[in-house]
């Protein structure tokens, strides 16, 4: 499992469109992506679940990615973080 703590810097934090980008993202994987944030857990997979989180702009979230690709998964999702979800 590969787990990490990151910062988020987007305008008006998750909302709809950096979640939809978010997900889009993880759905190219098949290991699962686990969100935790304010002691609540969401799946990756899920927008409704990532949007329930409620992250706002300079909050802080754990990610734990497992499963036979953890390692590209979390370097492409440490690589959208860092371009603060702008698609490339």
């Amino acid at each position: 499992m590969v787990r990490f703590q990151v910062e988020i810097h987007v305008s008006g934090g998750l909302h709809a469109r950096p979640a939809s980008v978010l997900v889009n993202l993880l759905n190219q994987y098949r290991s699962s992506v686990t969100i935790i944030y304010n002691d609540k857990r969401a799946n990756g997979k899920s927008i409704l679940s990532v949007m329930a989180l409620g992250v706002k702009n300079g909050d802080e979230m754990t990610f734990e990615v497992e499963g036979d690709d953890e390692q590209e998964a979390a370097t492409a999702l440490r690589s959208l973080i860092e371009r603060n979800f702008a698609i490339s």
